[in-house]
């Protein structure tokens, strides 16, 4: 990092190991609340959870954001029912090898990506933040279809299944942060 300001959580709060863990487990209960809602959306109900991890990497960056959702993943194989259908679709170990465990992969690579992207000013502008964005659910995607495949079958239509359903509502939060992330930095460098 060039700066001790890099980032939305460095000025906030001055770096430090009570700020990582404290950030890192506020951030991985942000993913278990954001996973248990469920908005009513078109042609399915999203919930915010992957807005949640992408948000997560560009305001801690990438080691912390990486931390936070390896975090909440271990939170996830202990068995908390912290994902998006626990405990009633199973919780712990068994759950994040069936068919929804590449996108729970997926989370730390685009957290940890998106992350880098904003230590290099990604999150400062809507467009940059668009793109930032967009790569994150683009790689939550790619790494939640090949996992999907692998789990039921190449033979079927994994893209029909594991993505299409999703896109209009990805495309409503990648916009969400494309607004929320600027807006924040504009309130950080007034304060």
């Amino acid at each position: 990092m060039t700066s001790n300001t890099t980032l939305l959580a460095d000025r906030l709060w001055s770096q430090g190991l009570a700020r990582n863990v404290t950030l890192a487990i506020i951030g991985s209960l942000a993913l278990w609340v954001s996973a248990k809602l469920h908005v009513p959306f078109y042609p399915v109900p999203m919930t915010m959870q992957t807005f949640a991890v992408l948000v997560i990497g560009m305001a801690f960056g990438w080691r912390l954001g990486g931390a936070t959702v390896l975090l909440y993943l271990a939170e996830g194989a202990v068995g908390l029912p912290v994902f998006s259908g626990t405990p009633e679709r199973g919780i712990g170990l068994a759950y994040m090898a069936g068919p929804t465990g590449g996108y729970l992969v997926g989370f730390v690579v685009a957290a940890v990506v998106t992350g880098f992207l904003a230590e290099h000013k990604w999150d400062r502008h809507v467009w940059t933040t668009l793109l930032a964005m967009s790569v994150g659910t683009a790689i939550i995607f790619a790494f939640g279809t090949l996992w999907l495949g692998a789990v039921i079958g190449f033979d079927k239509d994994v893209i029909q299944l594991g993505v299409t359903p999703f896109l209009l509502g990805a495309a409503f939060k990648i916009a969400l942060a494309g607004a929320v992330l600027p807006m924040a930095w504009r309130f950080v460098k007034r304060g």
